[in-house]
């Protein structure tokens, strides 16, 4: 029987193939819609991002389901994990919906018509650089003890 830290990566990355399976959707008929045959930026890197994450998941389930450690443990990195790639995803679809940058990234950030601040930002792609790195190192070293 498989880990429960196992099998909520592997529900975890059957939504975000879906949600790359659907937004490809999306893609193809911004593009069947543009003088330029070409999707938003944001709707573009929602698919990528999607697929890639669902991959991920698929890898991650691997880790955790061969860890050394206990599966509270990788269940918690899994779901740091998820988190953060649900919310990177989440802000690349809303701004592929919005149409409102090319550059999530450039000041002034913006959401629609409002400005976040730079600090959030900061702050939030800091606690998502240690978060999906140290959840990931759980994982990857759990399985690296159990198998080596």
């Amino acid at each position: 029987m498989m880990t429960l830290a196992a099998r909520t990566l592997l529900a975890g990355g059957g939504l975000f193939l879906l949600t790359g399976l659907l937004s490809g959707a999306w893609k193809y008929a911004c593009i069947a819609r543009s003088p330029e045959a070409q999707a938003p930026f944001y709707v573009d890197t929602a698919h990528r991002a999607s697929l890639l994450y669902a991959f991920a998941c698929t890898l991650l389930a691997l880790f955790s389901a061969q860890s050394a450690w206990s599966d509270s443990v990788n269940l918690a990195a899994a779901l740091v994990l998820l988190a953060y790639f649900a919310v990177a995803v989440l802000g690349y679809l809303v701004h592929g919906f919005l149409q409102d940058t090319d550059n999530q990234l450039r000041s002034p950030h913006r959401l629609g018509t409002r400005v976040i601040p730079g600090s959030w930002m900061r702050a939030f792609m800091v606690s998502l650089i240690v978060g999906e790195i140290g959840a990931f190192l759980v994982l990857f070293s759990g399985y690296l003890a159990r198998v080596c």
